[in-house]
């Protein structure tokens, strides 16, 4: 039965593909990619020779409608992103909630996703924990930050490592410099790194030794 399957890829280390997620992506009619060049590296790897199309943030709105006709024509088409899960901070919702609204089935395959592991090794409470993204770069920002100022569970955050300093300078600002902070970057990778400390602490370290790759910023809710 034609379906829409959400299929996580590696966010590193390419052996943290699933056999299932191969298979899947094997056996579509079609892949939706967020970068088509990025993703061929990935299907050239793994010897996947499925048809490709792109499926960005820049054009999701126009081609949702095309794309669930598909479906519902036959197809059974996947998606991915250029790392990670679909969804989490990559394209992936509106065509979900489409194809739910057009009585579609999705399946969304268990895989690879940034903020778990670095949420997990952080050391902070992960009972509870709010997931946050990117913060608005200018506007709203102040707002959502004030708003976070009284968060009691864990926040997690993605941020891009020439504005992480900014951030956490910000967040020694709204928080106070002694609130614990986690930041891990280059999870799966060869430099995989994660430092622990107070707001104070990790920002003079990476003042000192700028930041590369990919980051994950875990931080201590607000003491109750």
């Amino acid at each position: 039965m034609s379906k829409l399957y959400l299929v996580p890829t590696p966010i590193g280390n390419l052996e943290d593909m699933t056999f299932r997620a191969i298979r899947v992506l094997k056996e579509v009619d079609l892949i939706l990619a967020e970068d088509t060049r990025t993703s061929g590296k990935l299907l050239k790897h793994f010897e996947i020779s499925t048809q490709m199309h792109s499926h960005h943030m820049h054009n999701e709105h126009k081609t949702v409608d095309n794309i669930v006709s598909q479906i519902k024509a036959g197809k059974t088409i996947a998606l991915i992103s250029d790392a990670g899960t679909p969804a989490i901070s990559d394209p992936g919702f509106l065509l979900t909630r489409a194809c739910i609204v057009a009585g579609i089935e999705v399946d969304c395959l268990p895989g690879a996703t940034a903020f778990v592991p670095a949420l997990v090794n952080s050391g902070l409470p992960n009972d509870k924990f709010v997931f946050e993204g990117f913060l608005p770069v200018k506007k709203g920002r102040q707002t959502r930050l004030l708003a976070l100022a009284e968060e009691t569970r864990t926040m997690v955050f993605y941020e891009s490592p020439h504005k992480l300093l900014k951030t956490l300078a910000h967040f020694a600002e709204y928080f106070g410099e002694d609130r614990r902070v986690s930041v891990s970057r280059e999870i799966s990778k060869l430099h995989e790194e994660t430092v622990r400390g107070s707001i104070k602490e990790v920002l003079e370290h990476y003042t000192a030794k700028p930041p590369k790759g990919e980051i994950v910023v875990i931080l201590a809710g607000k003491d109750t």
